[in-house]
């Protein structure tokens, strides 16, 4: 059975960010959508995008960090976006009825992205990322985790880019709860720490 590990993306090397994060729609993204504010994303430029990602990871030094690696096997196969809320003034700016339901809530870490390499897919690996946003949730001490999932409706599928953000299903197995339905198809789901699941 293959061994998934995981890394902070600080404690990975830019060489793993990349074979993960360097193809697909994550070649063009490189998880910047919800760090800047509306026009200002348009008018990034992609050499913009890949240092800011360079940047916020922080790969080789003490972070603060803005993601999790995962690995099968020792190969980098994985992405998980995950830190501070209000890293991602997109996420809190915007006006939709699932963005910042509770603007009062401290301690609100965001998962937001989800990325695994083509040849890792349908084999479990979202779920063992999920899985790791609680263990380093714990281990940097953030109070609550959120996300921003899609719930196809029933006999519906998504893409694998529209998934980016996660599946409901996929929360709920690391011990998330949905806490807002506010559009047909997005949930807000949470998980409080230092709890048992």
């Amino acid at each position: 059975m293959p061994e998934f590990t995981w890394l902070p993306a600080n404690e990975a090397t830019t060489d793993d960010v990349e074979a993960v994060l360097g193809a697909g729609g994550a070649a063009k993204c490189r998880c910047q959508a919800l760090k800047v504010p509306g026009w200002i994303w348009r008018d990034t430029t992609q050499e913009q995008r890949e240092a800011a990602l360079l940047e916020q990871t922080a790969c080789g030094t003490d972070g603060p960090t803005s993601g999790l690696v995962g690995y099968v096997d020792g190969e980098p196969a994985g992405w998980v976006a995950v830190e501070p809320c209000e890293n991602y003034p997109r996420l809190w700016a915007r006006k939709q009825p699932w963005m910042r339901m509770d603007p009062e809530l401290e301690g609100v870490w965001s998962v937001t992205c989800f990325v695994v390499g083509k040849g890792h897919r349908r084999a479990g690996l979202t779920y063992e990322l999920a899985h790791a946003t609680v263990e380093y949730g714990e281990r940097v001490g953030a109070a609550v985790l959120e996300g921003y999932p899609i719930e196809p409706a029933p006999g519906k599928t998504v893409i694998w880019d529209e998934a980016s953000v996660g599946l409901v299903q996929v929360f709920l197995e690391a011990g998330y709860e949905v806490v807002a339905t506010p559009t047909l198809r997005r949930r807000v789901v949470r998980r409080r720490l230092g709890q048992r699941a």
